[in-house]
């Protein structure tokens, strides 16, 4: 039986950078958390230590400034693609790399004379923009996100008619509250082309405001049933994009009995439980597309 080296990758993470576009007064901030990584035949770093091949971490590093500093970021979409773009075209030994970016959305500070402020900003929404870009030769894989985006509704939820096993205590409802925070990656279709002339931002927000209103306008029987809606009502609405997966916990919130002190509660006092929670993973794809499961190597928390 022999021993031999596996599938391996290598990289800089968590490289954190806030890009400042001052071309005009009104200045615009990207703040972004950048992980590079590169695949090829880096055997011998691994099996005698020899370094020849290898473009170390720390040069990854700095060409994540350097781009910034060069290019800009437009989008992390563009950001992550103009990446993977310049190690695989310019090293021969790397065949291909991996660029995952998280971005923290910032708003402009509304101040009371004159308005909006043109280079203060106080931190925007709750959930953070994610893309993972793969490229592997000429092929190209993108994979736009978000996670956190936290949402809940007062009623229009139910949950009942499951099975009544052993250890079961939950009771039936026709009215609850239904909150979670959506974690949802989606897949584009297409060539580098077609990469390169997507409006990032606009599909972005697009597909945000489906998500938003599938969860608010679809009326309840399990979370489960309002993650397809929502991952459907994407795929209806973009053509583009050939599969979506979410990872949904369940932010329980229980009603309070007041009754020990002779009061109703008709659904108006609730508590809110962090944890224990259930979890509901899934993805909702085209059937007539092929499946990219290396796309989504290294992508935690998504079945």
């Amino acid at each position: 039986m022999g021993i031999v080296l596996g599938t391996n990758q290598y990289g800089k993470a968590e490289v954190r950078l806030v890009h400042v576009d001052r071309s005009t007064p009104r200045h615009v901030i990207t703040d972004v958390n950048v992980t590079s990584q590169l695949f090829g035949d880096f055997s011998e770093t691994h099996l005698t230590g020899s370094n020849a091949a290898v473009i170390a971490t720390d040069t990854q590093k700095n060409t994540v400034y350097a781009l910034a500093r060069t290019g800009g970021i437009t989008t992390i979409e563009e950001f992550a693609l103009r990446m993977a773009r310049n190690f695989v075209d310019k090293y021969d030994q790397v065949t291909g790399s991996r660029q995952e970016i998280e971005q923290y959305g910032w708003g402009r500070i509304e101040t009371s004379e004159p308005g909006e402020h043109d280079h203060a900003f106080v931190r925007a929404a709750t959930e953070t923009r994610t893309v993972v870009v793969t490229k592997r030769g000429d092929a190209e894989t993108v994979i736009s996100g978000l996670t956190d985006l936290t949402v809940l509704k007062s009623t229009g939820s139910e949950f009942w008619g499951f099975p009544e096993v052993e250890y079961t205590s939950l009771v039936e409802t026709t009215d609850r509250i239904l909150a979670t925070a959506v974690s949802a990656r989606w897949r584009y279709g297409g060539t580098s082309t077609d990469h390169d002339q997507r409006d990032w931002d606009k599909a972005f927000a697009s597909v945000r405001q489906v998500l938003l209103d599938r969860f608010a306008g679809t009326h309840s029987y399990s979370l489960q049933q309002t993650l397809y809606a929502m991952g459907r009502g994407v795929l209806e609405t973009h053509p583009e994009i050939v599969e979506i997966r979410f990872s949904m916990p369940n932010k329980h919130h229980f009603l309070v009995d007041l009754s020990p002190w002779g009061l109703e509660n008709p659904n108006e006092v609730w508590h809110a439980a962090d944890r224990p929670y259930g979890l509901i993973e899934a993805a909702v794809t085209r059937d007539d597309l092929p499946a990219d499961e290396a796309a989504w190597a290294g992508i935690a928390g998504f079945c």
